[in-house]
């Protein structure tokens, strides 16, 4: 058993970590490095690339605000397209809905998958869900061909770096649009206003150049440089407060450990440094 700490290093400006007992898997894929620990304090931690992308002790937090919150909005969602999302907890929220009859996974790195299975089961148990179907693919490649027409997409990718890089292009979007229904939501994860100011605008700018409706919403956690992080929010008709059903969360009484009705209200008031930046592309909401 080792002594040692990992950590974090975000574009060589600041750095953060955790002590770990035990590398449990370390591997190089076609596209990443993919690594997963034992620590004391989170459990057991997944990186890519040396980036902090799921623990035991906060996934809840990430997965909950990023599936709830758009499958909450729209309000019979049927078929939803999770795109990345390889640790599988984004597909395990999904599928706690009633209304769900298929959830589509398209993960690009299968050896992400593989690991989480063996070392990561609070989220990977998803993987024998019956209204699960799992693509090792491309996800731009996905959407760019697919006739298939989902309700609620969500983009659970990492920064804009090595694979995820074309996930934060416009004619991704293009595409995310094209598949949607006529009603259709899509969230991705926003990156950090502190950290990524510069990306988080120039993501939701391309959303609200293909989308008639658009904002930011904020959520918290552990692991995430500043621990202040944001999904982004499109629609092409659903309001995400005023389409929104809190009695629908109180009859399906899912028993969340970070969502709740109030804190999906409260997550699209944005602070006033994140309006004064973004208000030029946030749509059909008052800011």
């Amino acid at each position: 058993m080792s002594d040692t700490w990992i950590e974090e290093i975000h574009k060589n400006e600041m750095r953060f970590g955790f002590r770990y007992t035990e590398k449990l898997f370390s591997g190089q894929s076609e596209f990443q490095k993919v690594e997963v620990v034992d620590t004391p304090c989170l459990g057991r931690v997944l990186l890519n690339d040396g980036l902090f992308m799921v623990s035991d002790k906060d996934e809840f937090a990430y997965h909950d605000m990023i599936t709830h919150v758009p499958l909450y909005t729209h309000p019979n969602p049927k078929n939803v397209l999770v795109i990345g999302g390889g640790d599988g907890g984004t597909a395990r929220e999904v599928l706690r809905h009633k209304s769900v009859e298929k959830c589509t996974m398209v993960e690009i790195d299968a050896m992400v998958v593989d690991a989480c299975k063996e070392f990561i089961p609070i989220t990977a148990q998803v993987f024998s869900h019956p209204k699960l179907d799992l693509k090792i693919d491309d996800g731009v490649k996905f959407v760019a061909e697919t006739n298939e027409k989902f309700d609620v997409i969500i983009v659970d990718s990492t920064d804009p770096i090595g694979p995820a890089t074309p996930l934060f292009g416009i004619e991704f979007y293009q595409n995310v649009f094209k598949c949607l229904s006529d009603d259709g939501i899509v969230v991705s994860q926003g990156e950090s206003a502190f950290y990524e100011p510069d990306i988080q605008a120039s993501l939701l700018k391309i959303k609200s150049e293909v989308f008639p409706m658009t904002s930011l919403y904020n959520f918290a956690n552990m692991t995430y440089p500043g621990g202040f992080w944001s999904f982004t929010f499109a629609s092409k008709k659903y309001h995400p407060i005023k389409n929104f059903d809190t009695e629908r969360v109180k009859e399906d009484d899912l028993k969340f450990k970070y969502y709740n009705s109030s804190i999906h209200i409260g997550a699209f008031a944005l602070p006033q440094f994140m309006k004064d930046r973004l208000n030029p592309y946030i749509k059909g909401f008052e800011c």
